[in-house]
């Protein structure tokens, strides 16, 4: 094989294992999540966690079509956790526990013991709009911008550059917009008042994360201090 063509070879090889790689977290993260509510609360026939699956896995399933059409070097990008700094583990650590563990747990066990009284069904509904708009704001977001990691970091690597399209001309960061909607929203959706310590706790973490990952970016990625004056509010638009 010859030097011009074994390079392109190596990228598309890449490419194709990180895909490989991030389907199989995310199927693995699904699957995770469905064993601890389930078991957590001890019957299958738990309607809104069912519900809660579903919204999703749709959700995943429409950004990945979309991902795959439009950029599928981001989602090789997110299946590989490079680069990640040392904030970012204490932070990223700790909002994945909360996330992906403590809210499903708490839920599961709310749902057996009952510790709370059963929440209505308009509050099911709330939690089932914002869980999927935070998805659905997550999405954009990701589909928008071509360098959208799991992990913190410059990718040199890929040459990023600052996104200033879609929903980023309105906040720096929408991606995270979405985070916290979902970590609202799913304990509302299954029903449990005691899985909003921890839908709090995680939305609390990823405004942490916003703001040292903006510092970092501002420090670092060329364009980004400029892009600040452009689009000045991180999260909230008109106030923070």
């Amino acid at each position: 094989m010859s030097g011009t063509d074994s390079s392109p070879t190596q990228e598309r090889e890449s490419l194709v294992a990180g895909i490989i790689a991030r389907l199989g977290q995310v199927i693995v993260l699904l699957a995770f999540q469905a064993a601890i509510l389930f078991l957590a609360a001890g019957r299958l026939d738990w309607v809104w966690a069912w519900v809660f699956m579903g919204i999703y896995l749709v959700g995943v399933c429409i950004m990945g079509a979309f991902l795959m059409r439009t950029s599928p070097e981001t989602i090789a990008e997110r299946g590989k956790a490079r680069g990640m700094r040392d904030w970012d583990k204490l932070v990223g650590g700790l909002w994945s526990l909360a996330q992906f563990i403590a809210i499903p747990l708490v839920a599961g066990l709310d749902m057996r013991f009952g510790w709370l009284p059963e929440v209505s069904v308009a509050w099911h509904v709330v939690g089932a709009v914002l869980f999927a708009l935070g998805l659905g704001i997550f999405g954009w977001a990701m589909i928008t911008n071509a360098y959208f990691s799991t992990v913190a970091r410059i990718q040199d690597d890929r040459g990023q550059t600052v996104c200033r399209s879609g929903p980023y001309q309105l906040v720096r960061h929408p991606g995270y917009i979405g985070a916290i909607l979902q970590s609202l929203g799913i304990p509302l959706l299954l029903g449990s008042w005691w899985a909003l310590i921890p839908g709090v706790t995680a939305a609390v973490l990823m405004a942490i994360r916003t703001s040292l990952e903006d510092r970092m970016l501002q420090a670092e990625l060329p364009g980004y201090k400029d892009f600040t004056q452009e689009v000045r509010y991180r999260l909230v638009p008109g106030i923070w």
